[in-house]
């Protein structure tokens, strides 16, 4: 059985979700201890106990362990059967984590699997619904895996609520992802979304990015989306770009205290600078990505303007599980990122 530290490194639930959709994926039983154990709440969280029961019937794994504040889980996973899945996270736990952590334990089926998900579309420390479809399953497709998305209610903390769901096809083989060539970004497309608020905040955050996008002589292109029938009041903000050569993205989902404004300067600012930087993928991107460049079918690379705390804990991850090398070249602006081999261990 292989032991997992879940207070390596960054710590946090990453490490959790991560491990047992490579348990599952590898069939390989798993013993994590530590979970949390540096953050002021140690053990698992109501959303991490949600992804750990959804991966435990959806690989009709034994385990041990799998409740709120507990500090180590052993997974034995068995095989997954394809079919319908339904699960509600419960208010607001994200749903596109919990997406990411069942693609990747089921992402080489034989037959479509279609999951069903309630709970938070656009939270905070996640990745945004409109990331999910515009960046992170473009770039897994561009790999070989095909996954249509339906997005049918968002949900915002507290109450959640959101409704998505998600059809995975088979996939014959993982391609290796190049993107290591200078990527001549030149337009910016975002979505706001926002819900029980006043109609001015989307415009300010509209107005905003505008004002940005002339300064510093960017196209721009912007949606704005209202929700009617959302359970909480929220907004949001996902700006990407996208070449041939690389992706680029960064959101934000709006709090009480942070002005449209400062939202909309946040985002934009953060995105400008990567995309000065020549990086071909953003940094949060490189940790969604990496498990699959693992397991692509030659070496992979790609650019980042530089390598989170996040990316580094997923690498010493993966590396539990198999037998993997990343070579990281620093240049001025940006951190080449190599995937040099790979074996199952």
């Amino acid at each position: 059985m292989q032991e997992i530290d879940g207070s390596y490194g960054e710590g946090g639930g990453q490490i959790v979700r991560y491990a047992t959709a490579l348990s599952a994926h590898t069939q390989t039983p798993i013993h994590i201890i530590n979970i949390r154990a540096n953050r002021p709440n140690p053990g698992l969280r109501p959303q991490h106990y949600a992804a750990l029961s959804f991966l435990k019937e959806l690989c009709t794994a034994d385990t041990e362990g799998i409740a709120v504040g507990s500090e180590e889980v052993i997974f034995k996973p068995k095989s997954i059967t394809p079919g319908s899945f339904a699960f509600d996270i419960g208010t607001a736990g994200s749903i596109t984590l919990v997406y990411q952590a069942c693609l990747l334990a089921v992402h080489d089926i034989k037959k479509p699997l279609q999951i069903n998900l309630t709970g938070g579309t656009d939270v905070r420390w996640a990745p945004s619904w409109d990331y999910f479809i515009h960046v992170f399953l473009p770039t897994i497709k561009k790999m070989g895996i095909t996954v249509h998305a339906t997005l049918n209610q968002r949900g915002y903390y507290p109450k959640g609520g959101g409704k998505a769901e998600i059809l995975i096809h088979p996939t014959q083989k993982i391609t290796a992802l190049h993107y290591n060539t200078d990527p001549n970004y030149d337009k910016i497309n975002g979505v706001i979304h926002y819900a029980q608020l006043p109609e001015h905040i989307p415009q300010r955050i509209k107005h905003t990015l505008q004002k940005y996008a002339i300064k510093h002589t960017l196209k721009l292109s912007i949606e704005t989306e209202e929700i009617t029938t959302a359970q909480s009041p929220g907004t949001g903000l996902t700006l990407w770009t996208q070449t041939k050569n690389g992706i680029l993205a960064t959101s934000q989902p709006g709090e009480r205290g942070i002005r449209a404004e400062e939202l909309a300067t946040t985002v934009i600012t953060d995105l400008h600078q990567q995309m000065q930087n020549n990086a071909t993928i953003d940094t949060h991107l490189l940790d969604q990505i990496l498990p699959y460049m693992v397991l692509a079918d030659m070496p992979a690379s790609c650019r980042v303007s530089h390598i989170s705390n996040h990316a580094r804990t997923t690498m010493w991850l993966l590396k539990q599980f198999f037998n993997i090398d990343f070579a990281l070249s620093a240049e001025e602006t940006y951190v080449d990122v190599v995937v040099k081999k790979h074996n199952i261990k």
